[in-house]
């Protein structure tokens, strides 16, 4: 029998009409994937206006870009993952030569494209193709077999392995057939040596144990129908793509490509003074930003945010990845409605039958947990929670659902401690804390809703300008009591413009320095490092106020942009250039939020762990006396992940003789939050267990005699942690600067 694939032996009308069903079927693919993407574009144009060309522009941020996208840098987080995925990336890569030649060898009736060393090329193919179709079984066995928490499991997530398993498996296939029905080809089109396509020449030979002949009308429409087969798996997975999770593959560059130019986590200022402002904050989906919905199509519902969430590890509703699936979903199901468009293509494949309006809405009961002696993390209850709760209403109009209510609970919104770990793990750049700040914007601006202990936290504020409540008048108390106890007094800023004077620092000792007990004693020890090394210092005393970082997560932009311009013009009256200050949520705010309002550029704003090292590194400091202590770090939210300060507390710690360093197994990067942050400070954890418990039986796991912390916020939580624990008699929570006095002044 003569060779359907041997050149110039197959009727023309054959193959003319293999050609025209060729290109009518990839025209009909190319056009739906067209049209389903061309309709999330649309929906996402529904949003807030945002000028996409204020990506980075800054050195080595093309580096950083690569580094996500070629380098799978924070996918290597979870190395098993990450490799996995690797494998998925430049497998599709160096497959889509092998799918061209592969297409053209059925078009050109066994011709293959004139590619250079055509028989390493071969190889390199058959082997990528097992590597591919590895990776698909291991993806399989971490979701179904290991059964990892973050991970989804159903028929949704299973299709793409389906996908591209076929894909790999009509490869291997088509491969085997053509080598069968090769066999009377002309030398030109023979197949290359068995030793270059080892997996398929195996396949072949199987094939023909089984009873396919080589040449045979079984070998060749083998080859048809697995020829065949493919481009439907590919075409069918090119218009899948877009329709589902899969569409990061076009959307995360995008989004990675025009991330933020400004400090992680720096929220966008309101502009309050709008008169045709008709809503601040997000109420609707469409308040969002167009770049905040080009987030949600980026999603790759890895789950490595809620992994990782101190809220949904202690049984919290709240789950960063369903919050961006959740909007996702409801973004493209009132976008829609709006426009009148399917989101789906074939739509009959996807939608109802009946004109009866659906959409996701969160209903049913929503389990918690409720074991306060358990202090370990599990995200299983919020996956299973929010699994259960976001489902299907016949009858409901997408157009009338509520953002907050409906589609996110106020719950979910109240339990984020804005940490941004979620944001650190995610590997296509989402950020999800300012889209819960934009709705607790609206819900405290508009609505004026939120739970009763921070309504309480912003109206001391407000009147006070600390959350206590207590007199405005006592904040300046702490300057006696540091002169009473430490001998130093610490001259205010007004005293030294009296008296025609001016320190080169501004010690800002914000709320917790000013009126917590506690946080005093750091604030004193301080006080003694900076005079003992010679620095030239002072402090605003009763002209201090609030902050505002508080009022600014809880989402009073109102009350923080006061403080904030209360606070700038105090600054400028006294021509300050340096700043330094123990809190890091005022230390962020001061250095990346109040420049947006006027806060010269040129000042320089340290924590005091950096002004510390650098006293230790050049000498004006020396830590002489030994402490023999276990020491591990717990790392500030604010200081680490908003600010890439991780080594100046652990600098300080070396730098004390007899210390030994201990890091807990979530540290730097990925330590897990306190639980204060986010104005959660001041509100109470009504489900599951206490953040600062969870974290602090970590931080026991490693046996330190002290755990350190840089923020006072984080040593209060330390210390209740320990107390509820009953490990703070043999345990302590201190902060680094108090370590430091010790070791320089032997106390």
């Amino acid at each position: 029998m003569s060779s359907w694939l041997a050149a110039g032996t197959v009727d023309p009308w054959i193959t003319g009409s293999k050609w025209v069903l060729f290109a009518a079927v990839v025209i009909l693919a190319v056009t739906m994937f067209g049209m389903v993407v061309h309709r999330r574009i649309i929906y996402m144009r529904l949003g807030e206006p945002y000028t996409f060309t204020r990506y980075r522009r800054a050195q080595g941020s093309q580096a950083g870009f690569g580094a996500q996208v070629l380098g799978h840098r924070k996918l290597l987080n979870d190395v098993r993952s990450g490799i996995m995925h690797l494998v998925y990336f430049y497998g599709f890569i160096v497959l889509q030569f092998g799918a061209a030649d592969l297409i053209w060898k059925g078009l050109s009736n066994g011709s293959p494209l004139p590619l250079p060393y055509y028989s390493a090329f071969t190889l390199t193919q058959e082997l990528t193709v097992i590597l591919v179709f590895g990776a698909v079984l291991y993806g399989a066995f971490r979701r179904y077999g290991e059964r990892l928490p973050r991970l989804k499991r159903g028929w949704k997530p299973s299709l793409v392995m389906w996908f591209i398993g076929s894909l790999m498996l009509t490869v291997l296939f088509t491969l085997a057939f053509e080598r069968l029905a090769m066999e009377e080809a002309t030398s030109v089109n023979a197949p290359v040596h068995e030793s270059y396509a080892p997996i398929s020449g195996s396949l072949a030979h199987l094939l023909e144990n089984i009873g396919i002949q080589s040449g045979s009308a079984a070998a060749h429409a083998g080859f048809e129908l697995f020829w065949w087969l493919h481009l439907i798996v590919l075409l069918g997975f090119l218009v899948y793509v877009p329709q589902s999770k899969h569409f990061h593959l076009m959307t995360g560059p995008i989004n990675l490509w025009f991330r933020r130019s400004t400090p992680p986590g720096r929220l966008t200022p309101l502009n309050l003074e709008d008169e045709e402002a008709e809503s601040f904050g997000a109420g609707k989906v469409e308040h969002f930003s167009q770049k905040q919905m080009l987030d949600l199509y980026a999603c790759v519902e890895c789950g490595r945010c809620t992994n990782v969430c101190p809220a949904a590890s202690t049984g919290k509703l709240l789950s960063p990845m369903h919050l961006i699936v959740k909007l996702r979903d409801h973004l493209t199901e009132k976008g829609a409605a709006i426009t009148s468009k399917s989101p789906w293509m074939p739509a009959s494949l996807w939608q109802s039958k009946t004109n009866v309006p659906r959409a996701h809405v969160m209903g049913g009961v929503i389990p918690a947990w409720d074991s306060p002696e358990d202090w370990g993390t599990d995200i299983e209850p919020t996956m299973a929670a929010q699994a259960g709760a976001w489902s299907v209403r016949e009858g409901v109009d997408p157009k009338e659902v509520e953002l907050i209510g409906e589609v996110l609970t106020e719950e979910e919104l109240w339990a984020c401690t804005t940490c941004r770990n979620c944001e650190e793990q995610c590997p296509v750049g989402n950020e999800h804390v300012d889209k819960i700040i934009d709705m607790r914007r609206h819900l405290v601006l508009m609505e004026g809703r939120l739970p009763s202990d921070g309504q309480r936290a912003l109206q001391n504020i407000e009147r006070q300008s600390n959350p206590w409540g207590l007199p405005r008048a006592e904040r300046a108390a702490w300057i006696a009591e540091c002169e009473s106890r430490t001998g130093i007094r610490v001259p205010t800023m007004q005293e030294l413009k009296q008296q025609g004077r001016k320190a080169d620092v501004l010690l800002w000792a914000g709320s917790m320095g000013a009126y917590d007990m506690r946080s005093r004693r750091v604030l004193y020890d301080v006080v003694r490092l900076l005079k003992h090394a010679g620095v030239s210092f002072a402090t605003l005393g009763h002209e201090e106020r609030s902050s505002g970082d508080t009022a600014r997560r809880i989402g009073n932009e109102l009350l923080f942009q006061e403080l904030c311009r209360e606070n700038i013009e105090t600054i400028g009256k006294y021509e300050i250039s340096h700043i330094v200050t123990a809190c890091p949520h005022t230390y962020n705010t001061l250095k990346n939020e109040y420049p947006d309002f006027g806060l010269p550029q040129h000042i320089l704003i340290e924590h005091h762990t950096e002004l510390l090292a650098k006293l230790l590194a050049n000498g004006s400091l020396k830590a002489v006396h030994a402490i023999d202590e276990r020491v591990t770090v717990h790392d500030s939210c604010y200081l680490g992940r908003y600010n890439q300060t991780y080594e100046a507390p652990r600098d300080m710690l070396r730098a004390i003789p007899g210390v030994t360093t201990l890091e807990m197994e979530r540290s730097r990067s990925n330590g897990m939050c306190c639980g204060a942050g986010g104005g959660l400070m001041w509100m109470e954890e009504h489900a599951g267990t206490r953040v600062n418990h969870a974290r602090t039986a970590q931080a026991l796991e490693v046996k330190p005699s002290v755990i350190s912390s840089a923020c006072p916020y984080c040593l209060t939580m330390m210390e209740d942690g320990l107390k509820a624990l009953g490990s703070d008699e043999r345990v302590i929570a201190r902060d680094v600067a108090e370590l430091l006095a010790e070791s320089v002044f032997g106390e």
